[in-house]
């Protein structure tokens, strides 16, 4: 019993420590932030897919937050966004 309570304590400490570092999407520049770099993805399915692999990216880069630039497609989507630090 202590076991499973520990594994389910470790994965929740796992889950929201990983949340706090992901980046944040904003809406315009943010401010006392310099642009770090872009990056882009695209995606088969719809616009939430599009932007997921966008932050995933952006997290993996190490951005604290990302603005998406441009989205264009009808059956493939193709996304670009900055990434700030």
């Amino acid at each position: 019993m202590k076991t499973i309570a520990m594994t389910i304590a470790a994965l929740t400490l796992a889950t929201v420590s990983f949340s706090t570092l992901a980046a944040t999407e904003v809406q315009s520049a943010p401010a006392g932030q310099q642009v770090v770099g872009t990056i882009s993805a695209s995606s088969n399915g719809s616009l939430s897919t599009l932007q997921s692999k966008l932050n995933a990216k952006a997290t993996e880069a190490g951005a604290s937050s990302y603005r998406i630039i441009g989205a264009s497609g009808e059956n493939h989507l193709y996304g670009t966004a900055e990434l700030y630090k």
